[in-house]
């Protein structure tokens, strides 16, 4: 049991990282606490909640777009319990895919908790107590996070919920509380408020998704308050929630210090997520995590000790899958000699409302704060044929690019598809790209990306073609 390197936790970053490893002809040991890998995104994240928002778009359309198209829907309802095991079924199929990449890189997999005997030794302790020790060359920790709490909001698992208990409820809330209006809030309330729940969010900051383009935001929450009465309560402050019976009990103070309270039948507190580590004893191999619980490292992704990298959501860095990917490639190619490179400003956002929103680069809040001279060029969606033609016309589509050189620095995008469309933007980006270089390459007419080469047309010389 004696391995090239050992990965603890086998979520996007620590899975994949495996896999690069053993390409890498690395002999590679593979650690996960729970009984099936994938981590948080595929078991209780990423995948679960995108195959609840598939399906509650599928309900939302039924019974609210059908009807435009010419299509006649009787006896609607809803096998919320169907609807969950569906769900079930993906993310099992999902998991299983996991479980044969291992299989096929020849990665052994180890069910327990790993923790650090010393920095060169593991043990690993299953559930039934018994316990196996690796030793190993390199380690790659990739233990990710979990929902952050409050102290003051007593998370009870039954009414006052995370994302991870919201993904498995047994009915549908009449209404739903959602402390914080990032991301994932966003997405679970959408998926409840299609089913026909009443959303109320409650956010400290003044806009929603505070991580993305203030545009972007500001559009969300009009279109989710336009189509599924979304109430928000913006610059509001929890101070503390109880429960009584069935019935959830929040209160706040608003931007006036006044007392608000809000009740409903369940409450998702959804303030973010923050790294785990717990178990790991990383004292022993001579490590630490800061007060924010994350590790420490260098630009290498090597913690304090050089033969500990750590990737994910357990170091610095945007919480997000596809930047734990890229640094478990990048971190098995460092292992291996090689030369790897990630560009931190072209990972992209996407938030999985409909319409979805998505950005990378610089939003203009950031151009504006470091003074670059940047122009901007917007598209709405309602502009383009394909959109008309589905019904998707909410959203645009809104490329920064320098003012001198017009190099693309950034685009936010929010409307159909977005989530896909934001890789045209990547690749751009990435080879640097100008507005006008976009501007000039054929578009399959009619498709959402039009949008993108309008934008562009905007940001280069103030000469879209379609409006």
């Amino acid at each position: 049991m004696k391995y090239d390197v050992v990965v603890i936790g086998s979520g996007p970053g620590g899975y994949i990282a495996a896999v690069r490893c053993a390409q890498l002809d690395m002999k590679v040991a593979i650690i996960e606490k729970y009984s099936t890998l994938g981590g948080t995104c595929l078991n209780v994240g990423c995948i679960p909640s995108k195959a609840l928002l598939d399906s509650s778009e599928h309900y939302h359309n039924a019974a609210k777009h059908f009807k435009i198209h010419g299509i006649e829907v009787n006896g609607l309802n809803i096998d919320f319990g169907k609807m969950i095991q569906r769900k079930r079924e993906v993310v099992n199929t999902t998991c299983q895919g996991i479980t044969f990449l291992m299989k096929k890189n020849k990665i052994d997999t180890y069910y327990g908790l790993g923790s650090f005997v010393s920095a060169q030794k593991i043990a690993v302790t299953a559930q039934d107590g018994s316990q196996k020790v690796l030793e190993t060359s390199k380690t790659i920790i990739a233990t990710g996070s979990k929902p952050t709490q409050l102290p003051f909001i007593p998370v009870d698992k039954k009414r006052i919920i995370t994302s991870t208990e919201a993904l498995e409820l047994t009915e549908i809330p009449k209404h739903l509380i959602v402390i914080g209006g990032g991301i994932i809030g966003m997405e679970i309330g959408s998926v409840y408020g299609r089913l026909g729940s009443k959303v109320t969010v409650i956010e400290y900051l003044d806009g929603i998704i505070p991580s993305m383009d203030g545009s972007l935001g500001k559009e969300l929450q009009r279109v989710l308050k336009k189509q599924l009465n979304f109430q928000f309560n913006l610059k509001h402050k929890v101070t503390g929630a109880r429960v009584e019976g069935d019935m959830v009990h929040v209160e706040a103070e608003n931007s006036q210090g006044e007392k608000v309270n809000f009740e409903g039948d369940y409450c998702l507190l959804a303030i973010g997520r923050s790294p785990y580590t717990a178990g790991l004893n990383l004292e022993n191999a001579g490590l630490s995590a800061d007060q924010r619980g994350k590790i420490v490292t260098n630009k290498h992704l090597q913690t304090g000790v050089d033969s500990i990298y750590a990737i994910g959501d357990v170091t610095y860095g945007a919480m997000l899958a596809h930047k734990a990917e890229e640094e478990g490639v990048f971190v098995a190619e460092h292992i291996a000699g090689q030369k790897p490179h990630i560009n931190y400003n072209l990972i992209p956002s996407v938030v999985y409302t409909w319409p979805e929103a998505a950005g990378v680069g610089y939003t203009e809040e950031q151009l504006q704060k470091e003074s670059i001279p940047y122009k901007r060029g917007e598209f709405p969606f309602r502009a383009l044929g394909r959109a008309r033609a589905s019904t998707d016309i909410d959203g645009f589509v809104k490329i920064l690019a320098h003012k001198d050189t017009d190099e693309i620095l950034g685009a936010h995008i929010i409307g159909a598809r977005a989530a896909d469309l934001i890789s045209e933007a990547v690749v751009a980006m990435e080879y640097r790209a100008s507005a006008e270089d976009i501007s000039r390459m054929s578009h399959a007419h009619p498709t959402y990306s039009e949008a993108f080469k309008e934008a562009c047309l905007m940001a280069t010389d103030n000469r879209p073609l379609n409006i």
